[in-house]
């Protein structure tokens, strides 16, 4: 029997959890062509040093090529979105080469995960609460980032945005500062909508290509194919070690994540900012001053960074980007700091380090140009 009141019903309870877009969408269609493509991605060696992406069942498939294989039971995927767009400046505004680069993303003090799944378990305790009192049952599992699910995907086939080139979800309202979440469910995709055609958004990308063009690394290196391993933000979040010599003079002011190919992406000139107190930024992650971030101590990173998405580049690799930064800053000045990096007991620390004041001896001419 179809719950035509479900959509309703899922719809309200995602406003009231504070989700601007919600959608439903079926766990396999033929038409989800994008699912088929992972493995042939991770293969390409495009999924770099992330092992997570790369986990295989039973049966030897990436978990993440088929939610069916990782959970059976599945049928339709709710996909939910919410604005995290700060009140802040973009990578690309003029900024001193003193000050660094933090991604938008990370610049409130609460880890996203955390705001996400707490609204997501209200959506799905609504859902359950629901089925339970029309006396059926369902499977539920509740994912930001962690699941055997490929959110875009999932995102585009419940109308929530379409895929841009720079692989991002771009809704035509919010642009595409929104953190997506999803409620697997054992309930027939039909259940939700009576007679199921997909809501696939519309791809309004165009001929642009700004996203593409604007990668210093070129890591876009087609229209919706992203090479992960010459990512910035894999660089400066993901990548452990040593970060390649050829690619450290393009990683600029950034010390933890990259956002140019949303900064430059007309869809985001006029997205709105978001309300949502969680993602408030504090301002002194806004352009951080680099000498400041070089002598965070390890106690003090570990206190300041306690259930923020820093955390998840370690002490260790954060000063190394902070140094990567500073080489890349053209100022002098950071000499002496580089220098009392170069002797850190990290061997990592100490290498980029060096590498930085080599740099930096290289450089010449005004830094704030």
């Amino acid at each position: 029997m179809v719950q035509t009141n479900l959509i309703r019903l899922v719809q309200r309870a995602a406003k009231e959890a504070g989700f601007e877009r919600v959608g439903v969408a079926p766990a396999s269609h033929p038409e989800m062509r994008e699912l088929e493509h992972f493995s042939s991605w991770v293969e390409s060696g495009f999924a770099g040093e992330m092992e997570y992406l790369k986990r295989r069942n039973e049966a030897g498939e990436y978990k993440r090529s088929s939610l069916e294989a990782a959970l059976p039971w599945a049928k339709s995927i709710i996909v939910a979105a919410m604005n995290y767009n700060p009140p802040a400046p973009k990578s690309t505004d003029a900024a001193a080469s003193t000050q660094g680069w933090i991604s938008r993303y990370a610049l409130s003090p609460r880890d996203y995960h955390d705001t996400m799944l707490s609204a997501l378990k209200r959506v799905e305790s609504a859902l359950v609460e629901e089925l339970r009192a029309a006396g059926t049952d369902i499977a539920t599992r509740v994912y930001v980032d962690t699941g055997p699910v490929l959110e875009r995907v999932y995102a585009k086939y419940a109308g929530i945005g379409w895929v841009g080139k720079n692989t991002c979800v771009i809704n035509q309202k919010l642009g595409s500062w929104i953190f997506l979440g999803v409620i697997v469910t054992s309930l027939e995709y039909s259940e939700f909508v009576p007679e199921p055609q997909l809501a696939i958004a519309a791809d309004r990308c165009g001929s642009c290509t700004r996203c593409i063009d604007a990668c210093p690394t070129q890591a876009i290196v087609a229209p919706q194919q992203l090479d992960a391993s010459r990512c910035i933000a894999y660089f400066t979040i993901e990548k452990r070690g040593a970060i390649p010599e050829s690619m450290r003079g393009m990683i600029g002011r950034h010390v933890f994540g990259c956002d140019i190919c949303q900064d430059v992406c007309p869809w985001n000139r006029k997205a709105p900012v978001t309300a949502n107190p969680d993602f408030q930024p504090d301002t002194a992650l806004v352009n951080p001053d680099l000498s400041h971030l070089a002598n965070i101590s390890a106690q003090e990173f570990r206190e300041r960074f306690l259930g923020s998405p820093i955390s998840r580049a370690k002490h260790s690799g954060f000063l190394r980007n902070v140094a990567v930064a500073m080489g890349n800053s053209g100022r002098a000045e950071y000499l002496l700091e580089l220098e009392d990096l170069s002797h850190s007991s990290d061997p990592v620390v100490a290498e980029h380090a060096r590498w930085a004041i080599g740099r930096l001896g290289d450089q010449s001419g005004n830094p704030d140009q």
